[in-house]
């Protein structure tokens, strides 16, 4: 049972996985939702620990375990578990309408341009909006964001041009906003916000999405196919080029496949599959 998508410890077990797993205890989970911009979800309750995703601002989760200002939850979006502070949380979740749908926006406090402290949320954040005043829209939080840069449904439908809007960001190990990302947060936050499900990491994304393509035709790939390493996918840019989050670059890049499929290799990783949506 895979840990990263099942909350169990020897100690600490979901209630809805007593009779599958052992532990100490079993609990329910108490509703809380995430009211800072962005969040990393640690591998172990410190905040060196590995980073291995981030929840962003509106998204619910489900908290099994509150201890010495750290959580341990299990995010309802893509069911994944890690630890956060605890002050990231808010026990009051609220009905969320809207969806930021740009790469990155403000929250104002005033309805006003000009206005400070700005704050930036990123894209796939979830915001209660109460009103409008002229250009912007008011938030039940608080705050004032412009209402051309979020949508009350999913009104994106190409994630290939979703991702092209991260190009140049910096690689960040498991990030997944234009303040950083890796190669599955970028497949997951372009599927995210054309309202396509997406699990997080790359192994999943492979398991879970599309059709298996031959994979000794690379040249018959199309605009939006998958291609997928050990523990790396890219996106088809075309039916040449790759647009990927990589370490090698350190950024996100359009590069021609063949080029990158040699690199990789030289590393021992040849192309694993190749997927269609």
């Amino acid at each position: 049972m895979d840990k990263r998508l099942h909350v169990y410890r020897a100690d600490l077990a979901d209630a809805r996985l007593q009779g599958q797993v052992e532990a100490d205890r079993f609990v329910s989970g108490t509703a809380g939702q995430f009211a800072v911009p962005c969040t990393p979800v640690h591998r172990a309750p410190q905040p060196d620990a590995m980073q291995l995703t981030q929840a962003l601002m509106g998204e619910t989760t489900l908290v099994f375990e509150e201890k010495e200002g750290w959580c341990w939850v299990q995010l309802d979006h893509d069911q994944y578990v890690g630890y956060v502070r605890s002050e990231s949380l808010s026990a009051t979740v609220r009905q969320m309408t809207h969806r930021v749908r740009v790469a990155t926006t403000l929250i104002y406090p005033k309805p006003d341009l000009k206005t400070q402290p700005a704050i930036f949320i990123p894209m796939n954040a979830k915001l209660a909006v109460i009103g409008e005043q002229g250009q912007y829209s008011e938030l039940a939080t608080g705050g004032f964001v412009f209402t051309k840069h979020i949508s009350t449904d999913v009104a994106q439908f190409d994630y290939v041009s979703i991702a092209e809007k991260f190009l140049n960001v910096t690689y960040l190990w498991g990030g997944k906003t234009q303040s950083g990302l890796d190669c599955s947060g970028l497949v997951q936050t372009a599927l995210h916000a054309c309202g396509i499900s997406c699990p997080r990491d790359a192994d999943m994304q492979e398991k879970e999405l599309g059709t298996s393509l031959q994979i000794n035709d690379l040249d018959g790939l199309k605009r939006g196919d998958l291609v997928f390493w050990e523990g790396h996918v890219g996106i088809m840019y075309d039916d040449a080029n790759l647009i990927h989050a990589n370490g090698f670059h350190m950024q996100t890049v359009i590069e021609p496949l063949k080029l990158a499929a040699t690199r990789i290799a030289d590393s021992d990783k040849p192309i694993r599959s190749l997927k269609r949506l």
